[in-house]
């Protein structure tokens, strides 16, 4: 698995491990921070949430034509310093008027331009690592791992912000509720009718003694606002992680640093054969087809901050019983991934020592992991944010399992090409959704609702099943795009074509406010009916287009 890969591979994944770490812990609370602060509506929400999403994937399209120009560290370096003023700007509590709506605004606009400076160039890099004979063989399971190591960073996002949360909700003698914030913007907003229920939370917080309603529901607000911009400053400290990786390690990679332009110049050679117009246009053709596929996905897959967060609020119970407990225990997550990995050296490994030692280390984490879920209590706390723990999870897990599969399916000559992933993961992401469209059927709507939490919650396992399922599906797509997109695209247009994959992204990720506009609308199940078939038709297009995709790659 690691084995014979370049040492760049390593030093540049840890670089984006820890700048991904404070990106997710950002995501992980922005939609419940923008409707606990700012009272905005499920439609607002995922609306602002759509486009900053979409600024973040559509920049590095033009922060890799910038790169093509003046080279890809340049453009990594300025970004994180672009990014590192985000989120310091996002991390300053502000009150929440006109100014602090700016302030937020422009936070956002920073790190949008930060990361398109930084993502897609980081991954060229990692590219040009494979595209020495000696790795090309190597360039699918080197993207896989590249992604694996991203979720790594992204899995503890959700326990990071949650436990900031907590921390300072607790000084300030209150707790995180899910019904409490709409009630406290409604009954601020003239619903005296909320009042009773409102009381009753107020009752059970020391923070709350001698306040009346009115004083109570500013105050929780405000607190609650407080807490979650200290959680964005995670994003600060992993930022600085990052430089010190990049930069310390930057001799392993330093020579994947150049572009078509400067290699020719460093070369001081004649220039490098050039491909035909005839082949440029069917490589640009190939990828063109890929990034209006990768669109629905995106727009399906990142329901997962929007509507599936609300719906994990409103919807489905907020504590855990039984086995379902060890799925919100981050520790005991880390243990079952580090047991996969150790799992498969029992079997990798080339001696018999080699083989005793993996197997009791896989003894030793499980084991751990049972004292651990042992120790819980036998009613865990659901936060709504919590669930995004789940995916990355899966992602770090299933990594391994994946590159078994295909790397035994290689050795008979019958692992599916690039393409062939890409449109089974659509397939596989449609499953996804339909788990939810099924436990959604005798569901009250949101409208029936009237943005309250559902009278019947259903069980957390639909949603961990639900990002177990997609967590497939983004597997087959999301690793394999990339690495498509390194091989197939030209030499001059490297930087812009890896933009163009997040720009197709940024376009999916803009598409994701569509469910939250038909949120208040429709039953819940119309709406995830709706992301089943695009992910569907989406599948039979690709299928649809195979010779066209296959052939661009010979």
């Amino acid at each position: 698995m690691f084995k014979g890969q370049p040492k760049g591979l390593f030093a540049l994944a840890l670089a984006n491990t820890g700048e991904r770490f404070g990106y997710y812990t950002m995501l992980a609370i922005f939609t419940l921070f923008l409707q606990a602060k700012f009272g905005f509506d499920a439609a607002t929400t995922t609306q602002i949430f759509a486009i900053f999403l979409a600024g973040v994937y559509f920049m590095p399209f033009l922060g890799g034509i910038l790169a093509d120009k003046i080279g890809y560290g340049k453009c990594v370096t300025l970004g994180i310093g672009v990014m590192f003023a985000g989120y310091l700007c996002l991390a300053i509590p502000t009150a929440a008027d006109a100014a602090g709506k700016a302030a937020m605004y422009g936070a956002l606009g920073l790190i949008a331009i930060g990361t398109g400076l930084f993502k897609g160039n980081l991954q060229v890099m990692v590219g040009n690592l494979y595209d020495d004979p000696k790795y090309a063989a190597k360039r699918d399971s080197a993207f896989s791992l590249f992604y694996m190591a991203i979720n790594l960073g992204s899995m503890f996002a959700p326990t990071a912000a949650n436990a900031i949360t907590n921390l300072f909700m607790g000084k300030a003698g209150l707790a995180y509720k899910a019904d409490i914030p709409s009630l406290a913007h409604k009954f601020l907003g003239g619903d005296l009718s909320v009042g009773a229920e409102l009381q009753k939370f107020a009752d059970t917080m020391p923070g709350a003694a001698g306040m009346d309603l009115t004083q109570y529901a500013n105050y929780y607000l405000e607190q609650l606002s407080v807490s979650y911009h200290y959680g964005f400053a995670v994003a600060c400290v992993s930022l600085i992680l990052s430089v010190a990786i990049y930069f310390g390690f930057r001799s392993w990679f330093k020579h994947a640093d150049v572009n078509n332009k400067q290699k020719q110049v460093a070369a001081a050679t004649e220039p490098e054969v050039e491909l035909t117009p005839a082949q440029t246009k069917s490589r640009i053709t190939a990828l063109v087809l890929v990034f209006a596929v990768v669109i629905f996905f995106w727009m399906a897959f990142h329901q997962n901050g929007a509507t599936m967060t609300i719906f994990a609020r409103d919807y489905t119970a907020n504590t855990a019983t039984g086995i379902t407990r060890i799925g919100f225990n981050i520790w005991c997550l880390v243990l079952i991934a580090a047991s996969v990995y150790s799992l498969f050296n029992v079997f990798q490994s080339e001696t018999k020592k080699g083989k005793l030692t993996a197997a009791g280390i896989t003894a030793a984490l499980w084991a751990g992991t049972f004292l651990l879920y042992n120790g819980m209590p036998a009613n865990v706390n659901i936060l709504p944010s919590d669930f995004q723990q789940f995916n990355p999870f899966f992602v770090v897990a299933l990594t391994p399992v994946s590159l078994a599969i295909f790397s035994a399916l290689a050795k008979r000559g019958k692992e599916p090409s690039a393409p062939k992933k890409i449109g089974i993961g659509m397939f596989v992401a449609a499953a996804g959704f339909l788990i939810l469209a099924l436990a959604s059927l005798n569901l009250m709507s949101p409208k029936e609702l009237n943005e309250g939490v559902s009278p019947v919650l259903i069980s957390p396992n639909y949603l961990i099943s639900t990002y177990l399922v997609l967590t497939f599906a983004e597997l087959l797509l999301s690793p394999m795009g990339i690495s498509f997109v390194s091989k197939v695209a030209p030499p001059k247009y490297k930087g812009m074509m890896m933009g163009g994959w997040f720009a197709a992204t940024a376009i999916g990720n803009y598409l994701v406010s569509i469910p939250g506009k038909m949120w208040n609308v429709v039953p819940l199940w119309v709406t995830w009916t709706v992301l089943i078939a695009l992910c569907v038709i989406s599948g039979v297009f690709i299928f649809s287009m195979m010779k066209k995709l296959e052939s661009a790659t010979k």
